[in-house]
């Protein structure tokens, strides 16, 4: 819970900075304006084509209500998610590890990751989806199916990427347990609980396509038509679109916002909200993926299968692999957040079993654990918009493609 609270002060720190809307924020904030006013998204009171589901944006629109419509508002919905991912990627760890210094472990390593930093302070919808993907974990392992359930169909409300993790837990479920009824069940709960996140656009007449086609049903089918066709076409191209052969060391991340703002006591200032893992957190896990592939190499081989490797392993097929499958389209490396988690507790992984191959790991895992300390601490200022200077910034681009 320590680690937890220090989460939460971090993403909650100077929350309102930078000033103004960031990135993708201009959609998201004002799709969350409109849900307040209408219940579905316009444009100039017209019907908008909107191309995320809703509950990403409604979440953001309850920090709106409760705070204001300022930079706190728009952005404590993804601050309180991005810390609840913490304390879940820690439930899970010791559900799977069943040891309390690797779940602490666990939550330390997501604290000091500048990526689920980032996200959980910028109004965007991948935290939501991570959060609901964690929250589905955690209720298939503590045996909770019709929770497991809904989380499914509201991670699928918050982002569509979702749909990899639900095919691939699914299919989980049906391997480990074998039993065909209930996991149809909890599909059908699924896909139930994702109409109903569409209820502002049902009850509204104003909603894009609503009234395409004679039944509302058919009409939302038309309307996923449309959305499908925009997310497989998205061929257009952006400054920080990266390949996701690039994402695990952080090849070209996506700068949300750049400034050169004065104030810093110096003739050239700088101001970034860079969208980065923790270098050195995301090499070790490169190392902690091929060693992860190992393992469950060598399960299968064995026939067993132990959750401590097979929960990261699918965590990581489901968020990263399908993304290789879209060479044209543009992808960035912020959405490697979908996987962060089970990254994470890949290399709790690889510490659990070095150490308990030698104790005498412990100092290299302790030794590791300080300089990710020290890494983190080197690019909060990118992580979080302070103003700094050019100097001091520029030393922080270790790679020309970071700028």
């Amino acid at each position: 819970m320590v680690i937890t609270f220090m989460a939460f002060v971090l993403r909650i720190f100077h929350l309102d900075r930078p000033k103004g809307l960031v990135f993708d924020e201009i959609y998201y904030v004002d799709g969350a304006r409109d849900y307040l006013k209408q219940g579905v998204e316009l444009a100039k009171g017209a019907p908008e084509f909107v191309v995320h589901p809703p509950v990403g944006k409604w979440l953001i629109a309850v920090g709106i209500k409760l705070f204001g419509d300022h930079e706190f508002g728009w952005r404590i919905a993804v601050a309180v998610a991005g810390t609840l991912t913490v304390y879940l990627t820690a439930r899970i760890a010791l559900k799977i590890f069943h040891e309390n210094k690797w779940a602490t472990l666990a939550a330390l390593l997501v604290t000091l990751d500048g990526m689920n930093l980032v996200m959980s302070r910028t109004a965007l919808l991948d935290i939501f989806l991570i959060l609901f993907i964690l929250l589905a974990v955690n209720a298939w392992l503590s045996g909770r199916y019709l929770s497991f359930a809904i989380y499914l169909g509201l991670a699928m409300g918050s982002k569509w990427s979702a749909l990899y993790f639900v095919i691939a837990l699914l299919l989980l479920e049906l391997v480990l347990n074998r039993k065909l009824l209930r996991t149809v069940k909890v599909g059908c709960i699924s896909f139930l609980t994702y109409l109903a996140t569409w209820f502002g656009w049902f009850a509204s007449s104003n909603g894009w396509d609503r009234n395409a086609k004679s039944n509302p049903i058919f009409s939302l089918f038309f309307y996923h038509k449309e959305m499908l066709n925009f997310h497989t076409g998205l061929t257009e191209k952006h400054a920080y679109q990266s390949n996701p052969w690039s994402w695990i060391v952080m090849g070209r991340p996506t700068s949300f916002f750049y400034q050169t703002p004065k104030g810093c006591d110096a003739k050239d200032c700088s101001q970034e909200v860079l969208a980065l893992g923790t270098p050195l957190l995301w090499w070790i896990g490169l190392f902690a993926i091929l060693f992860l592939i190992g393992v469950n190499l060598h399960n299968f081989a064995m026939r067993t299968v132990e959750l401590e490797s097979i929960i990261p392993f699918i965590g990581i097929l489901a968020g990263y692999l399908p993304w290789f499958f879209f060479q044209k389209r543009t992808v960035f490396t912020f959405y490697s957040i979908a996987f962060e988690p089970f990254l994470i507790l890949a290399i709790v992984l690889l510490a659990k079993i070095a150490y308990e191959y030698d104790e005498r790991f412990k100092y290299l895992i302790g030794f590791a654990v300080i300089l990710i300390t020290l890494n983190f601490i080197y690019f909060y200022p990118i992580f979080t918009g302070q103003i700094t200077t050019y100097q001091a910034w520029y030393d922080r681009m270790w790679w020309s493609s970071w700028i």
